[in-house]
């Protein structure tokens, strides 16, 4: 018997946590589209670039001592455009793939 209550209570506990986990399914209210989400990573991987860049030359300019963080904020530049060129590629990919389909 009391391994019936304690799969009941798992079971239920199962269906609390899903019941708090975030939607996969678009949001009609939250009216974000895929173009200004993209704009928006695009954005913030432009910003991250230009703030590594900003870091590198206050370090080449003897400006700033902090040569740590100018290269932690470049490698972190480069795997976030790194990321952005792979979400395109898979992008590119799958259209492609839908683009050779036949009719």
């Amino acid at each position: 018997m009391s391994s019936q209550v304690t799969l009941l209570q798992q079971m239920q506990e199962m269906q609390r946590v899903a019941s708090q986990a975030p939607s996969i399914e678009p949001n009609e209210a939250s009216g974000v589209s895929f173009s200004d989400a993209m704009r928006d990573v695009v954005g913030r991987v432009n910003e991250q670039q230009n703030i590594a860049s900003r870091l590198m030359t206050a370090v080449d300019a003897g400006q700033s001592d902090d040569l740590v963080g100018a290269m932690v904020a470049s490698q972190k530049a480069g795997l976030s455009f790194s990321a952005l060129m792979q979400v395109r590629n898979k992008l590119m990919t799958g259209f492609d793939d839908i683009m050779r389909m036949p009719l």
